[in-house]
């Protein structure tokens, strides 16, 4: 099928190569000429793993990008929005979608044969067929389910392990207006055959991806919970009892043959400094707000949230036990993305670490293996001092927080084995031994 991906962010354009790599013909729209450039060169704009190989692999010949959203719409049978959804601390800001809605309208009013708009942009229940419906429908003088089809498909998307995750869904959510639409949808990911496919209406669509997100937040900070309780009582490990916790055989079932499953799911059920990233934070805020608007309090939800904002500042709460006065002190932040595979920093719980830090006097050196390019553009040079690797980030330091749980953090160890007066470390992740090193710290011990 000949497919239109608007936004060319990690959602739209993890999208648009992967469907190129399934046998579809790929058009990414942006308006951001260098992006497309760039697409178009076969680099991608964003680190994520594998990307830059199965873009190289496809641009020219499945996939292509292209500034002019009119004519990616005329030449294609579908086109999936897949632009951003930022939470203004009220609501979700629609101003994308509605203003990518208004010129796919624009361009279908021109167009005689029919087309299906899809939205992946991840919107509150109802944003489809109450939102962008209508302004396809202004924009193009046309009547929906008669002339064009509208959709809803939300990803679920791992930052980190899109490309995984697109090409080997554990399920693919088709959403449509009519049967016309939701056949479209089903012709389009018929190349997906092994996978778990739910049809069913648009808004009930946006809902499954906001209590997907939801669930796996509330599950972090329940974890997060159970890791400040251990703390404050002493002589216990929380990650010695997740791991009980994790031996129920409803979590962590046993197949025919006795083999233990370990499901990826328990991840979440792990204590740590916080989530962060452009999804679990924003949806959450948008879901709860959205719940007030309607009348219902999401108590549970707006829980889960308060605890994440408070989880960074445990960090820093641990390195104040050695130092209870921490200006002057030279401190290393390890990792700055939200998460391993990604170069993301929205929503990191290093950036609050690294503010608190900073205003309380502390000298702060930086080190993430692929996100230093967003920390820099972010933090002022004067402010931070960016590292090149590992080594130079653990170099004339007093203590060492990890924040992203990076591979290349493991070696932190050896690299401090022979050190006279080595750093203290403070896990924020739990990744290392606790006696690895001389010094340690993490959450919930």
């Amino acid at each position: 099928m000949k497919v239109s991906t608007i936004g060319t962010g990690y959602v739209g354009l993890v999208s648009g190569v992967c469907l190129a790599e399934k046998g579809h013909s790929v058009i990414c729209v942006d308006i951001d000429r260098d992006k497309v450039n760039l697409i178009n060169r076969g680099i991608p704009p964003i680190y994520e793993k594998g990307l830059k190989e199965l873009l190289a692999k496809n641009v020219g010949t499945a996939l292509k990008a292209t500034t002019d959203l009119e004519q990616a719409v005329r030449e294609t049978d579908i086109s999936i929005v897949a632009v951003g959804t930022p939470f203004d601390g009220q609501e979700i800001d629609l101003r994308y979608v509605k203003q990518v809605s208004y010129e796919i309208g624009k361009a279908l009013r021109a167009k005689n044969s029919y087309h299906l708009v899809v939205v992946k942009s991840t919107v509150v229940p109802g944003t489809t067929e109450t939102v962008v419906l209508p302004i396809l429908e202004d924009a193009s003088g046309k009547k929906a389910g008669v002339n064009f089809g509208v959709g809803m498909n939300p990803e679920f998307l791992r930052e980190g392990e899109a490309i995984e995750d697109f090409m080997h869904p554990d399920r693919i959510v088709l959403g449509g207006i009519d049967a016309r639409s939701i056949g479209l949808l089903e012709d389009l990911y018929r190349v997906f055959e092994n996978a778990d496919k739910l049809t069913t209406n648009c808004t009930t669509a946006e809902t499954i991806k906001y209590a997907a997100n939801s669930l796996l937040a509330t599950m972090i900070s329940f974890s997060n919970e159970i890791g400040n309780l251990c703390s404050a009582v002493g002589g216990v490990d929380v990650v010695e009892v997740m791991q009980g916790v994790h031996l129920d055989k409803r979590f962590s079932p046993f197949t025919a043959s006795g083999d233990r499953i370990t499901p990826g799911f328990l991840s979440y059920l792990e204590a740590g400094c916080g989530f962060g990233g452009s999804c679990l934070p924003k949806d959450l805020k948008a879901l709860t707000a959205y719940a007030r608007k309607l009348g219902d309090r999401m108590e549970i939800l707006e829980a889960a949230i308060r605890v994440n904002v408070a989880q960074p500042q445990k960090v820093v709460d641990l390195l104040k036990k050695h130092f209870p006065k921490i200006e002057g002190i030279r401190v290393s932040v390890l990792g700055i993305a939200f998460k391993p595979g990604t170069d993301d920093i929205r929503e990191s719980p290093a950036i609050s670490v690294i503010e608190s830090l900073l205003s309380q006097g502390a000298i702060v050196k930086l080190y993430d293996p692929y996100a230093q390019k967003e920390a820099q553009k972010y933090f002022s040079q004067n402010k931070l001092l960016f590292c090149n690797d590992l080594t130079d980030a653990l170099d004339g330091v007093e203590a060492a927080i990890i924040i992203t749980r990076w591979s290349e953090f493991e070696a932190i160890p050896r690299l401090l084995a022979d050190r006279e007066n080595p750093p203290i470390v403070v896990d924020g992740r739990r990744m290392l031994d606790k006696h690895s090193v001389s010094i340690y710290e993490g959450i919930g011990l």
